[in-house]
């Protein structure tokens, strides 16, 4: 795109550093990998609240305090006990996501955790930092052992499949926690990518948002609109393009436009 005007590159810096802040944690489903210090704890945690950050906020973080609650706030330790097979599977988690889903996850993430010790491990053997899109491949990655650990079944309520046309909204927000390290809000416990391979977890509020400002005019909110939105905010920081996830994030809620 041509270049950010100043009044807008001006309005994101001020929204991104008003917003990552330590309020921020309270509302947002962030909040539940923080509470945990074990990688493995703050990686399953992550990827399992971010797989169900749809909809409602207020419901969202209601719905994460019930599912971690299923796993004894150890959710590790569940895993690797594959304790979720006691799981009643038509139990509902969140909207469309129940019991049945969460296992789906579980048992993929046993895999994850005896193969490679940690999802950062899987995603170092699968090289995900040579890729161009590291997300993307590190979805790539999970998808496989999700589908090895059962019986070869997909689901999409866990991961999207079609990932040439997804945005990906909610592995990218899960690596913005793991990956960006500035102390704030994000854990940053990461280190096999760099806040600068990070990508904008692009929803629908997210895209609107983008396109109210002239940032993006893909009408479609795929994967084509992540890369082009966040090639934008590489042009303001290219070492941590995803810090203006707070501002698109804020400014729709706000509706300071």
């Amino acid at each position: 795109m041509t270049q950010i005007p100043s009044d807008i590159a001006l309005l994101l810096e001020t929204e991104a550093t008003r917003l990552n802040s330590p309020a921020f944690i309270e509302a947002d489903p962030v909040q539940f990998p923080r509470r945990f210090s074990g990688q493995r704890d703050i990686e399953t945690a992550a990827l399992l609240c971010a797989t169900i950050a749809w909809g409602n906020r207020t419901m969202i973080c209601r719905n994460c305090e019930r599912m971690l609650a299923l796993m004894d706030h150890k959710p590790a330790e569940f895993i690797l006990d594959r304790a979720y097979e006691d799981l009643r599977p038509t139990d509902n988690i969140h909207r469309t996501f129940f019991n049945a889903n969460l296992q789906h996850w579980l048992r993929g993430l046993h895999r994850i955790f005896s193969r490679y010790g940690s999802v950062e491990g899987l995603a170092a053997h699968a090289g995900i930092a040579a890729s161009e899109a590291p997300s993307w491949a590190l979805a790539d990655a999970i998808n496989r052992e999700l589908i090895a650990a059962n019986d070869g079944r997909t689901d999409s309520r866990c991961l999207p499949q079609n990932l040439k046309q997804t945005a990906l909204k909610r592995i990218n927000m899960a690596l913005r926690w793991l990956v960006r390290r500035d102390g704030i809000v994000d854990l940053g416990i990461w280190s096999v990518i760099t806040p600068a391979q990070l990508y904008i977890p692009l929803d629908v509020h997210v895209g609107n948002t983008a396109r109210d400002l002239g940032l993006l005019a893909r009408r479609s909110n795929d994967r084509t609109a992540v890369e082009q939105l966040t090639a934008a905010m590489r042009t303001l920081r290219p070492d941590d393009p995803v810090l203006f996830d707070f501002a698109l994030f804020g400014i729709g809620i706000e509706h300071k436009l």
